[in-house]
């Protein structure tokens, strides 16, 4: 595994909802934990066009501000396929637009950087992406195709080998034997190529009738259907990057505040409740209700005293229920 190249890109996502604080909060992030990042922060911002109903671009200048305070730099793109009907397309359709043959890792906006990560070994010759995921995708039907016939259909329409991405290790017609990962992260050496290739999958997965995919629910998961088939295209897989990095001490994909304070380590809230801390990023952050009340106001001091960390519940429903119950459910 060779080391990084001297720098690489990064990409969230940001638009005129949540996801303006979250990038906000992210490149803050990016700063304190990690000084010897050299490389670019984009943050793609979709601009208004025939398939978005209201202006999804950023339009709050404190927030756009805040941002260029931090060296961020706002990336507009079109929205050609997916727009309203397929936020999470945003990530697709954004790729297009970054600096072609720039070595790249994206991020989903709900994510902290913890750590120094122009340390993390990159090897953007084989792209990888997260494996923190669950089996949420395909859910096998009583009298379709299992797991294999399904995924096996889905190679085959890409001219792909689908033996060579299997995980011998575990057993057929269990969910990990397949290639899949969690869209929160992902990375390659030229963005446009990877944006291309994942934009012609998905398009097609999404528009084609492929009989093996009858029964199944392709939204919100269109992008990790597609994301293992363009991975393996390239010649990556699950061994892109060492255990323990991203989705570890470097990277927190936390998705929502609350489940953050009830599961993640001290050292992630630590870092989430000093970044937010200077008045410069404070002012603009309480616009967004969750961050006020269960950061900057300490409400999620609450959340964490009603779990153990080292003994959480096994069902994510259930730690759900608990924050609910005590009124500290805010997304």
């Amino acid at each position: 595994m060779q080391a990084s190249p001297a720098t690489f890109n990064i990409l969230i996502i940001g638009q005129n909802n949540r996801l303006q604080y979250e990038a906000l909060l992210f490149a803050a992030s990016l700063r304190h934990s990690s000084p010897g990042f050299k490389g670019r922060l984009f943050v793609g911002v979709p601009q208004p066009g025939p398939l978005w109903p209201q202006n999804p671009s950023i339009q709050d200048a404190e927030v756009l501000e805040a941002l260029q305070h931090l060296g961020a730099e706002i990336l507009p793109f079109e929205s050609h396929a997916f727009g309203s009907s397929y936020p999470n397309g945003n990530k697709i359709e954004a790729l297009l637009a970054m600096p072609e043959g720039e070595p790249f890792a994206f991020f989903d906006s709900d994510t902290l950087i913890t750590g120094e990560i122009s340390d993390v070994p990159f090897d953007f010759e084989q792209p990888g992406a997260s494996l923190r995921v669950e089996g949420t995708w395909p859910k096998p039907t009583l009298y379709g195709p299992g797991y294999e016939g399904i995924w096996r259909a889905l190679y085959d329409r890409f001219g792909l080998d689908f033996e060579s991405s299997l995980d011998p290790s575990q057993p057929e017609g269990y969910w990990r034997r397949y290639l899949y990962f969690n869209a929160g992260y992902f990375f390659y050496k030229c963005p446009r190529q990877f944006g291309e290739r994942f934009m012609g999958y998905a398009r097609a997965i999404r528009d084609e009738e492929i009989p093996e995919l009858t029964g199944q629910v392709l939204n919100p998961w269109l992008d990790q259907i597609a994301l293992p088939l363009v991975i393996h295209s390239f010649g990556g897989g699950r061994d892109a990057l060492p255990e323990g990095l991203l989705d570890g001490s470097v990277s927190c994909h936390y998705r929502l505040f609350p489940m953050l304070y009830a599961r993640e380590s001290d050292h992630v809230v630590e870092v989430l409740e000093t970044v937010v801390a200077p008045n410069k990023i404070k002012k603009v952050l309480k616009g967004y209700d969750p961050l006020k009340k269960l950061v900057i106001q300490r409400k999620g001091a609450k959340i964490r005293a009603l779990f153990d960390r080292n003994n959480l519940p096994a069902r994510e429903q259930v730690i759900r229920k608990t924050i609910k119950s005590k009124g500290l459910w805010l997304r």
